[in-house]
């Protein structure tokens, strides 16, 4: 028995030491490191909303995300980010309405495997925030748009956590229309509200 309370004693304070690890991670955007950070794919998403029927909103996403973000701390509004989607990773949690989605009537993946994002403007607009402008591609057509970008934190690296992590709350709106997919646009919203869970890892740790 003392050996087995010496383990659960062990294991406790371990649990603690990690806990306070992450809890004291910054979440001031100027005290984290400037440079280089790739997306972490396990754990970035992509979602969308959009009015269904006018009784209900209907959600999907996209995963396997993959891009750079080129941070200045110091000075936000010289940042940079590029961010790739795979439209095949779609998925609604309904199978056949994943693979209609993913047809010509919608997003035609085979002809348009890949939407992206490049920011050409950031500006800060409140602590931890700012607006990202850039240029969308999707569907074949790139149009500008705008994110609004909370910087949420940062941790690692640490028992749990093996590299340094910074990540963001992304939204957005657009027209699925200005991007040539407007099928049953009398009865499927056509504002798209998007929602980005964006973790980044830095380069070289």
């Amino acid at each position: 028995m003392p050996a087995f309370r010496s383990l659960v004693l062990a294991a406790t304070l371990m649990s603690f030491a990690a806990g306070a690890a992450v809890a004291a991670a910054p979440t001031d955007p100027a005290s984290v490191p400037s440079g280089a950070y790739t997306i972490e794919p396990a754990h970035a998403r992509v979602l969308f909303a959009v009015d269904h029927f006018g009784v209900s909103t209907w959600y999907g996403d996209f995963t396997h995300v993959s891009g750079v973000l080129r941070l200045d701390a110091k000075n936000p509004a010289a940042s940079q980010v590029e961010i790739s989607v795979p439209t095949d990773s779609l998925s609604t949690t309904n199978a056949g309405l994943d693979g209609t989605l993913k047809g010509a009537d919608w997003f035609d993946v085979a002809k348009f495997p890949t939407m992206t994002f490049r920011s050409t403007k950031v500006t800060v607009t409140g602590p931890g925030r700012a607006a990202i402008e850039g240029e969308l591609s999707l569907h074949g057509v790139t149009k500008p748009v705008v994110l609004e970008a909370r910087f949420k934190g940062a941790a690692g690296p640490n028992a749990i956590i093996k590299t340094y992590l910074i990540g963001f709350d992304v939204t957005g709106r657009i027209k699925r229309s200005d991007f040539g997919i407007s099928r049953y646009g009398a009865t499927i919203g056509d504002d798209v509200q998007l929602i980005i869970s964006a973790p980044f890892e830095r380069k070289g740790d």
